[in-house]
């Protein structure tokens, strides 16, 4: 906790922020900030909430520290950064950012609030380096209710799910964090902008899309109608018309390929992959279709057909080079992300914040971060020392390719897609009290 405690300057912030950070990884049912006070000494109640809601200190160097000690742990280039959000269910109208919306956890729409996560992840390990609160209209179209809540003046405006992880994606970046390529899902995926907004940043992607995704051949060409009658086109068009991404693959070759080994065996499923130019380009009347987008960029269209007869749809900019294992395993990378979603939640109390607050609800998120990345911490100097250890046996490459292991590199079998966090041992009459 030093170089994070360094940053908070006040005495009294320096104290608290260790024993929140213990309080989330200890023992207890709830962690919200009156069981947690409970637990050290009921007089503390409100140096905990202070700490959380109403200090003023800012939550942006604690961040970037964040960032950084995520980079030594598992930044590189062979790196994943996976966007994702998740939700917090929560009743009434009050808190902030909480509406009828989606929820992912529950499969539904739900009253809940909304986090765009972003998650850094090397074989199997990911450590949360972002949360931050998605704003539904009806919170940006009331300023009197994003007042309320204590909502800061740059975080007033009516964002997209995309263009707050892009805005994340960014501050990430500059504090210099290292990743190969970027994941997310179709709710992310579908979006062109955002899809053009990575390439703009030079990053290499693998996104969902849905099946209705349209999609041009790689080879199409840009050709000048001939005019039955009247002035002579200005505008140039495809030579074959967009398709959906369902169609496109519908006679390909699909192959089954296994990207890692899981708990109960190699984790396969058939995909096919196509080189395609992604219909997104500037809008355009095209013949009597009416308004159609032109041919974008140039990207790997992939298809996953899971053993259910469930079929996904991807698209990637990876190189035109990248096998279809390559392209397999960077799109089933993202899962992990849900990993540290259900371990913040179930273990760390992530949603059982109960302030009404932007600001204490994204401190909460912080301190819950922090706890994670220490308890990934754990693990992997727990899993250096057993592969130091020689009576240990030593487990077998679930990738079975040992070319993608680099430099200081934690061996991917030896930490398993699922494993538990370790459990911090604490004896609370160790943890020294603020007067």
């Amino acid at each position: 906790m030093k170089p994070f405690v360094e940053k908070l300057g006040h005495k009294k912030r320096r104290q608290m922020c260790p024993l929140y950070v213990a309080e989330l990884i200890g023992p207890g049912d709830r962690k919200s900030i009156e069981p947690m006070a409970a637990r050290l000494a009921a007089a503390h109640y409100d140096q905990l909430h202070r700490f959380i809601s109403d200090g003023m200190w800012d939550g942006a160097p604690l961040e970037a520290e964040l960032a950084r000690q995520a980079d030594q742990l598992v930044g590189g280039s062979d790196a994943f950064l996976v966007v994702d959000d998740t939700s917090l269910p929560k009743k009434g109208a009050h808190s902030v950012g909480v509406a009828p919306q989606y929820a992912s956890m529950l499969g539904k729409r739900a009253n809940c609030q909304t986090l765009v996560s972003l998650t850094l992840a090397r074989q199997d390990v990911p450590i949360a380096v972002g949360l931050r609160l998605f704003l539904p209209e009806s919170w940006t179209s009331d300023a009197a209710r994003m007042e309320k809540a204590g909502v800061p003046e740059p975080f007033r405006r009516a964002l997209t799910k995309p263009e707050i992880a892009l805005e994340e994606i960014d501050r990430l970046m500059t504090s210099g964090v290292r990743f190969g390529a970027v994941l997310a899902d179709a709710g992310y995926g579908l979006s062109a902008w955002f899809r053009q907004g990575l390439s703009a940043r030079g990053l290499a992607w693998a996104v969902g899309v849905p099946k209705h995704q349209k999609v041009y051949p790689a080879g199409v060409s840009l050709i000048f109608p001939v005019a039955q009658r009247g002035r002579p086109r200005k505008n140039q068009i495809p030579d074959q018309l967009s398709v959906a991404a369902e169609t496109m693959l519908a006679d390909a070759k699909w192959r089954k390929v296994s990207w890692r080994r899981g708990v109960k065996g190699p984790l396969s499923a058939r995909f096919a992959a196509l080189r395609v130019r992604v219909a997104d380009g500037p809008p355009q009347r095209i013949l009597d279709k009416g308004q159609q987008h032109m041919p974008g960029e140039e990207a790997w269209l992939i298809g996953e057909w899971r053993s259910s007869g469930e079929r996904k749809y991807y698209l990637s900019n990876l190189s035109a080079k990248a096998g279809l294992k390559r392209l397999a395993a960077a799109i089933k990378a993202r899962w992990v992300c849900e990993q540290a979603h259900q371990q913040m939640k179930e273990e760390l109390g992530l949603d059982h914040f109960e302030g009404r607050s932007w600001q204490g609800l994204h401190r909460h998120a912080l301190m819950t971060m922090i706890a994670y990345a220490f308890l990934q911490h754990q693990r992997l100097k727990q899993t250096k020392r057993e592969k130091k250890n020689p009576e240990r046996p030593a487990a077998a490459d679930p990738a079975g390719d040992p070319t993608r292991r680099h430099q200081g590199a934690v061996p991917q079998a030896s930490l398993g897609a699922m494993s538990p966090l370790p459990k911090a041992q604490q004896n609370p009459r160790e943890i020294v009290l603020p007067k």
